[in-house]
C-alpha cells in the first residue's frame, strides 16, 4: 500500500481540457492509483505564478479547490476524502482509496493568518511554505549560497505556529536551507519535506544535506523521495528505478527508517522516467525489498506517513 505525499494532478485537471481525474494520460489517474496499490494520495493545489497574472493566488487556490471537490465527489466509488490517519484506515476498510488535500506555496495566504484556519477547515492537511519564488512567509531554495541561508520572515514563524496548533503538516520542500533550520527550531510538531532527495547523491539546492536529513529525522519528520530526474542525478533527464532506490536507501541511512516515504511529484515533473506513472510503484517496492525487510518497506510505503499525520493531529 502506498501513500504518496505529493502530486500536481489537480492542476492538470483544472487547466487541461478533457483531463479528468478518473482516467487520463498523465502520471496519476484514479485507475492508475488503484492499479499501483494506492492507500492515500496527497493532491497538492500548486499556486502556479503563470495563473496569478489575472487572478490573486487565493483565487487560483479557490479555482483548483472547486475542481478537486467536484472530482472527488464524482468518484466516490473509488476514492474518499481523508482528514486524518484514522480516516485513511477507515476508507481502506471500506475498500476505498483516500485523497488528502495539500497546498504547494503558501503565497495564497496573502499575509492573512486566518486563512490557515480556513484552509484547514476545507481539508488541507499539508502546506508547502514556499515554491521557487519569495513570498510573505520566507525565501526559496537558491543556488546562491547567501540567499540559500535566508530564513523565515515574521509571518512565516506565525504561520508555522498556527499550522502546528491546528495539526497541518509544515512542508519544507522548496524552502531555503536557512528557512529549513528555522522550521526545525520553531516547529513544535514533526515537519515534512514532501518531495525532496539527498544532496550528497545529487548536488541540487532543492535536495537535503546529510545534516538536514539527520535534523528532520531527529524531529520525527518524514521526507518523501522525489522522482524528478534532476534531483536524482546531476545533468540527468531520465530518472531510473535504480536512482530512486539509491536515494531511498541513502536517506534511510541518514535520517532513519522512520523518516522516509514517497513524494513522487507526479504530474509536476515533465517526464517520470523509467517508472512512467503510478503503476510503476509495485516494481519499485519489489526492487526495494531486495535491500529492506517487509516491515521496513511498510514503514516507507505508508506507515511513516500515517504516523506523522497522527503526531501532528494530537
Amino acid at each position: 500500500m502506498i501513500i504518496d505525499a505529493h502530486c500536481d494532478t489537480i492542476m492538470q485537471v483544472t487547466y487541461e481540457k478533457n483531463h479528468k481525474l478518473r482516467e487520463n494520460d498523465g502520471h496519476i489517474s484514479l485507475m492508475k492509483l488503484k492499479e499501483g496499490d494506492s492507500l492515500c494520495q496527497f493532491f497538492a493545489l500548486y499556486i502556479d505564478k503563470k495563473y496569478t497574472d489575472l487572478k490573486s493566488p487565493y483565487e487560483v487556490f479557490l479555482d483548483m479547490y472547486k475542481v478537486y471537490i467536484e472530482q472527488i465527489d464524482s468518484n466516490k466509488d473509488l476514492i474518499l476524502p481523508a482528514y486524518s490517519a484514522d480516516d485513511i484506515i477507515k476508507n481502506h476498510e471500506m475498500g476505498k482509496m483516500s485523497s488528502m488535500l495539500a497546498i504547494e506555496d503558501a503565497v495564497c495566504l496573502e499575509g492573512k493568518i486566518e486563512r490557515v484556519d480556513e484552509f484547514f477547515s476545507k481539508g488541507v492537511r499539508a502546506m508547502t511554505l514556499v515554491w521557487n519564488n519569495e513570498n510573505e512567509l520566507t525565501f526559496p531554495n537558491s543556488c546562491v549560497a547567501k540567499d540559500h541561508m535566508k530564513g523565515l520572515k515574521p509571518f512565516g514563524f506565525e504561520a508555522v505556529e498556527r499550522m502546528n496548533r491546528l495539526g497541518m503538516l509544515v512542508d519544507v520542500s522548496h524552502l531555503s536551507e536557512g528557512g529549513f533550520y528555522d522550521v526545525a527550531k520553531c516547529s513544535k510538531k514533526p515537519f515534512i519535506a514532501t518531495h525532496s532527495c539527498a544532496r550528497a547523491l545529487c548536488n541540487h539546492q532543492r535536495n537535503l544535506t546529510d545534516y538536514q536529513l539527520k535534523t528532520l529525522g531527529k524531529a520525527g519528520g518524514v521526507v518523501g523521495v522525489n522522482f524528478e530526474s534532476s534531483f536524482l542525478k546531476e545533468n540527468s533527464k531520465y530518472g531510473t528505478y535504480e536512482q530512486i532506490v539509491k536515494h531511498t536507501r541513502y536517506m534511510v541511512d541518514k535520517a532513519g527508517i522512520e523518516a522516509v516515504g514517497f513524494g513522487s511529484d507526479f504530474d509536476g515533473i515533465p517526464i517520470a522516467g523509467e517508472i512512467e506513472d503510478f503503476r510503476g510503484f509495485p516494481k519499485l517496492i519489489d526492487l526495494l525489498s531486495e535491500h529492506l525487510t517487509d516491515d521496513e518497506i511498510d514503514m516507507i510505503s505508508h506507515k511513516n506517513m500515517l504516523r506523522i499525520l497522527r503526531d501532528n493531529l494530537k
